[in-house]
């Protein structure tokens, strides 16, 4: 955590997973008042019997406090076998956007940044076309077009890894990026790619599922925001939700329905990771 010099109340927020016992809620919170910390929100989930596992949600007003972080995991996360992290909302998380041609999640996504909704620094827009340039430059974000095709791919992933560390990003949106990322890349952002997918998976994975959720003539259309992972659109999940259709919908009224569905999805998805809201158990998701 980086010094606040003016020694101000700073906000934080914390995430715990761990077995279930007794005693947990009250460990947490007299080390949290010990160190004169106020819990502003908590919230706690205890899986089945069976799996025996906690879950926890705080977000804190606390004074800066030297080796807080050391003393939690000696005093209290060690002894309980929790797995955890806390992070300040003074840093913001520094987001880069990936997206190809299709607009609507982009540009929600920056309508939402713009006016403040999201709590989150863009530095950079990446692209393999150029047809959105002028939408990213003209919000004064940097935007990077890099072609690619299949005897390109290893270097274009080379050039976008070095930019990412150049512009010190901590997680990546994938906002309609119609390319497949190399497991190597998705190793170096483990549960920081969030992808939204046009469908309410695992129904219609992979490419045209509008096409094909008309040929089989479904009652309900959807979509699907992830965490990217080495296999395609199988990731945990972290927001859906459906529209309703009938025999009357067209493809296209199904693809037209479908994109404010998406913008609405990833936005969520977006907002839970941006808040720290989310924690990965396996392949699925808590989402507090």
């Amino acid at each position: 955590m980086e010094q606040n010099n003016d020694l101000s109340p700073i906000t934080a927020r914390l995430l715990i997973s761990c077995p279930d016992k007794p005693g947990i809620v009250a460990k947490v919170s007299q080390f949290l008042f010990n160190s004169g910390a106020n819990i502003l929100d908590a919230s706690q989930h205890s899986t089945d019997p069976k799996e025996g596992l906690f879950f926890m949600r705080m977000e804190l007003q606390m004074p800066v406090v030297p080796g807080f972080e050391a003393a939690f995991e000696q005093q209290v996360a060690a002894p309980l076998k929790m797995e955890w992290k806390i992070s300040y909302t003074q840093q913001r998380k520094r987001m880069a956007i990936f997206v190809s041609a299709y607009d609507h999640c982009l540009l929600d996504l920056l309508w939402r940044w713009r006016s403040g909704e999201l709590g989150v620094d863009i530095p950079v827009i990446i692209s393999n076309h150029r047809v959105l340039e002028k939408e990213c430059t003209d919000m004064g974000i940097p935007f990077y077009f890099l072609s690619v095709n299949a005897a390109t791919k290893a270097s274009q992933e080379a050039t976008i890894q070095q930019l990412m560390q150049d512009f010190s990003i901590d997680f990546i949106v994938l906002a309609r990026y119609m390319q497949i990322l190399s497991p190597a890349f998705v190793s170096l952002f483990p549960q920081r790619i969030i992808n939204i997918h046009h469908s309410f998976l695992p129904a219609f994975a992979g490419a045209r599922p509008y096409q094909n959720a008309y040929n089989r003539g479904v009652k309900l259309i959807g979509a699907t925001a992830h965490y990217v992972t080495d296999e395609l659109d199988e990731g945990p999940i972290i927001e859906q939700d459906v529209a309703r259709v009938t025999h009357k919908h067209s493809v296209e009224d199904l693809v037209m329905l479908g994109r404010d569905i998406e913008r609405q999805v990833l936005t969520r998805a977006v907002k839970a990771h941006i808040d720290d809201r989310v924690i990965v158990l396996g392949n699925k998701t808590i989402v507090f």
